[in-house]
């Protein structure tokens, strides 16, 4: 029998033999928020790992094959840190906790939660070392450019990370911008004044504001034009003080609009771009310009890019399938 790790005193760690595992749990609270209501958190682990999993008094014991034994130990691991860090585990974290990565990420997770976003309603973390990377890039860099398929979290970790900097009044203002057109419909033609034109393309973005930080508080700083929506062609001519400004979508905006709206950066503020190049909306897909501003600007070291793929999928597990389906047909084509 070998201890293998005891930390922070929130838990102790034995491995009883190769196919073994007992972990001692010093808080109730931490215990019955691990295991979950009526033990469905455990079952899940189980189901995930292909384990049996055991509990008495304090002690939680699981047994399996090796590699398997260690998924559940790094997924325990990871939700007592969320449990200390957040006060909440949700269900979600369970099927993360056990991401089908290498053994090397699984204990990143850990470290993902060094990534804390605490927003009034929840608090967010990262599900992905890519994830952990972005949220440190968008709090470290003024210029930050993510690539990746939908239900990776680029939207709604960028919004996250500008409202808490405007709530902390590090900026005095959020813009969130994305190109107009998409799908043959023009500004011009539709209904409506500027913002009702363009909040429907907005409307992930939206989402993201009110699950965090509530309908209400969004609402007044929009009123106070603290949090501004603005179409990506509004944004020329101007000099972005103070701010911290989105560009989403922005596998629909060319080129010479992407350096467009990062030239308008100016004294303390942050300007990110978003987008999926996989998902180019434009007539003329080859105007799309968000891979060929990538490779113009890989060389700048002052400028973070972050690529993910779909093993940072965060949504329903079907979507990652998906996006692999469709990813292999188009590679077979080409």
């Amino acid at each position: 029998m070998s201890i293998l790790e005891n930390s922070e005193q929130h838990y102790s760690l034995k491995r009883v033999d190769k196919e073994t595992i007992n972990i001692k749990v010093f808080s109730n609270d931490i215990l019955l928020a691990v295991l979950g209501e009526f033990n469905k958190n455990a079952r899940e682990l189980e189901n995930l790992t292909k384990t049996k999993i055991y509990f008495r008094g304090n002690s939680i014991t699981v047994k399996g094959e090796k590699e398997n034994i260690l998924k559940v130990s790094s997924a325990i691991k990871f939700l007592i840190s969320k449990y200390v860090k957040t006060n909440v585990i949700e269900d979600q974290d369970i099927r993360q906790s056990v991401k089908k990565t290498d053994y090397s990420d699984r204990k990143d997770n850990i470290h993902n939660l060094d990534q804390l976003i605490k927003t009034p309603k929840k608090s967010v973390i990262a599900r992905s070392k890519k994830q952990s990377e972005y949220i440190k890039a968008l709090k470290e860099n003024d210029i930050t450019i993510a690539l990746g398929p939908a239900g990776t979290g680029k939207s709604f970790l960028a919004v996250s990370v500008a409202i808490t900097m405007l709530m902390e009044k590090k900026v005095e203002r959020v813009i969130l911008s994305r190109p107009a057109v998409e799908a043959g419909e023009k500004l011009g033609f539709l209904p409506g004044d500027m913002k009702e034109k363009v909040d429907p393309y907005l409307r992930p973005l939206y989402d993201a504001l009110y699950d965090l930080f509530g309908y209400e508080k969004i609402n007044k700083k929009i009123e106070s034009g603290e949090i501004e929506i603005a179409p990506l062609a509004f944004m020329r001519g101007r000099t972005l003080k103070n701010s911290f400004a989105i560009l989403d979508e922005a596998q629909n905006a060319t080129t010479t609009q992407i350096k467009m709206f990062l030239t308008r950066i100016g004294e303390n503020s942050k300007l990110v771009v978003n987008g999926d190049p996989s998902q180019v909306d434009l007539i003329n897909k080859s105007q799309s310009g968000l891979v060929q501003t990538k490779k113009i600007l890989s060389k700048i070291k002052e400028i973070k890019i972050i690529e993910f793929d779909h093993k940072d999928v965060v949504r329903h597990p079907l979507v990652t399938k998906i996006i692999q389906a469709f990813k292999k047909k188009f590679d077979d084509k080409n």
